[in-house]
């Protein structure tokens, strides 16, 4: 690869206020900052959307930046600059997959600054695009089936299986042959997961739903759901459970209260607890963080593929964030700087 000549300043999308007025985001023209030790300068390819960074902006997910701040969580490029140390150096003139700082700017921009240790290396196999969604579906996906895995449950069951991370638990679950039941909203989404090898595909807008569920949950001893969607779905699949089910919401797409009666917890023992990426990877050793990457990267071309319906360029990033926001089970949309390096 060609020397990449570091301008002084960039283009990129700037958040000024939490809302969902139009107007909120604007582009504009940045400066470079001179890099700290351990730090990283990404020259970027593309940016991912995904739910969370539409919740982000307005100003509803779990950390808030400081204003003016370019959002995304997850993006790729080619590591142009390093701060020092050993892992940064490391990383000079390599392609990488890359998430934002907890405090720092994000990849919906040309360049972007982040942590060495926030940067995975790509391999030959996997393309800039994929790697642009690398961390927060798959390493997700991952994490919550391994947790099915640790914890010994038969089966499981999941709500928002149509989306994408849905889809990606379904192909790993078969991969590994671990049962799951997966629920949707909608016929159509019926047939999809069916055509990509689910046997246990359920429509809560269906009169029987939660008759099909208890029968079926009991049937495949499914003890734990995995949900993406909070709501009133979350109270009725748990009801639906076997004795002493749990719950890991991981998503809030129905952006609603969950319908949890105390009976569930007294009477039949069951459980909700959350499941965060940016506190459980912080949690998770080097090794095993490099161990999980490493599986990640393997299962891309396959299980953890992601179907990319839109690249966007970065000037209409305001275009990208409502054509994800109005279907995003159609796939990833990505913002892209139009480089390649």
């Amino acid at each position: 690869m060609a020397k990449i000549e570091i301008p002084k300043s960039y283009l990129a999308y700037e958040l000024k206020e939490y809302s969902n007025e139009p107007g909120r985001a604007k582009i504009v023209e940045k400066e470079i900052r001179p890099l700290k030790k351990g730090e990283v300068l990404v020259r970027i390819h593309s940016g991912s959307i995904n739910p969370s960074d539409l919740m982000f902006m307005r100003g509803l997910y779990g950390i808030k930046k400081k204003l003016p701040v370019v959002p995304g969580f997850e993006g790729s490029g080619v590591v142009v600059k390093s701060g020092g140390g050993w892992r940064a150096n490391s990383l000079l003139g390599k392609p990488v997959a890359c998430i934002s700082p907890n405090k720092g700017d994000g990849p919906y921009a040309e360049y972007m600054i982040t942590d060495g240790y926030s940067c995975i290396p790509l391999n030959k196999e996997t393309t800039l695009e994929q790697g642009a969604c690398l961390f927060v579906n798959p390493i997700t996906a991952w994490a919550l089936l391994d947790q099915v895995v640790r914890e010994k449950h038969k089966a499981y069951v999941q709500t928002g299986a149509a989306s994408a991370l849905g889809r990606m638990l379904l192909r790993l679950s078969n991969k590994k042959k671990i049962p799951g039941i997966h629920i949707v909203r909608r016929k159509e989404q019926v047939d999809l997961l069916k055509s990509l090898g689910a046997e246990y595909v359920l429509d809560s807008s269906s009169p029987n739903f939660d008759r099909e569920l208890r029968v079926t949950a009991n049937k495949l001893g499914a003890t734990i759901l995995l949900d993406a969607v909070a709501g009133e779905i979350t109270g009725r699949a748990l009801a639906a459970m076997p004795y002493a089910s749990k719950c890991v919401v991981y998503g809030a797409l129905s952006e609603e209260p969950i319908s949890f009666h105390a009976g569930l917890g007294i009477f039949q023992d069951k459980k909700l607890e959350g499941f965060w990426l940016s506190s459980w990877m912080p949690a998770q050793s080097p090794f095993r963080l490099w161990r999980i990457t490493s599986e990640v990267r393997s299962l891309l071309g396959k299980e953890f593929q992601t179907e990319i319906a839109a690249r966007i360029p970065l000037k209409e990033a305001d275009k990208a964030i409502q054509e994800y926001s109005q279907n995003m089970t159609r796939g990833k949309v990505l913002i892209s700087t139009g480089w390649n390096p």
